[in-house]
């Protein structure tokens, strides 16, 4: 099936992709309104930046719906075929990139995301499996788009910290 199914299906993926894109809101508004020097800004021992981790975002979102979901390739967020060997190098921004590129990558990432998990059955099991996934780990869409709510939240509430270690403000997000 070509769609997402049922319209019990279509209401679940739009209840879900309500909660993602809700804090995906989240995310862009804790960081709407610094510049790309604070942006830049790594406050903790582990040395991330709220730049940094909004790349490591767009990359998860294109991960997961992309490869995993639709199974296409998405090894280089930028556009090139071959992924960086290095682990963590979605975390770290090229000088040469400015804030809003990354903001746009993210956009692009999230709507490439919902494109995919609209027309893509909730119950259909991933067309890409990692090597090392026990058999069941990923068993459906609907774990897929569960697993990317609760990847966002996590992540901005490590912003919201981040935040307010920056410039002290707090509560910023969607009401």
């Amino acid at each position: 099936m070509n769609g997402a199914g049922t319209s019990n299906d279509l209401g679940e993926t739009e209840a879900l992709l309500g909660f993602l894109d809700a804090q995906r809101g989240c995310v862009l508004d804790v960081l709407a309104g610094l510049d790309d020097e604070a942006l830049r800004t790594a406050l903790l021992p582990s040395g991330w930046t709220a730049l940094g981790l909004l790349q490591h975002l767009a990359c998860t979102e294109r991960y997961w719906f992309l490869e995993v979901v639709a199974g296409r390739p998405s090894a280089d967020p930028w556009g090139g075929t071959e992924p960086d060997p290095d682990p963590d190098a979605e975390w770290r921004v090229d000088p040469g990139r400015t804030a809003a590129d990354v903001v746009a990558l993210y956009r692009a990432a999230c709507a490439e995301a919902d494109d995919v998990l609209r027309s893509t059955p909730l119950t259909a099991p991933p067309r890409h499996r990692e090597s090392r996934w026990p058999p069941d780990d990923v068993p459906d869409v609907r774990w897929v788009a569960l697993h990317m709510i609760e990847e966002t939240a996590r992540h901005a509430g490590q912003l919201d910290a981040w935040r307010e270690l920056l410039d002290g403000r707090t509560g910023l997000g969607p009401r």
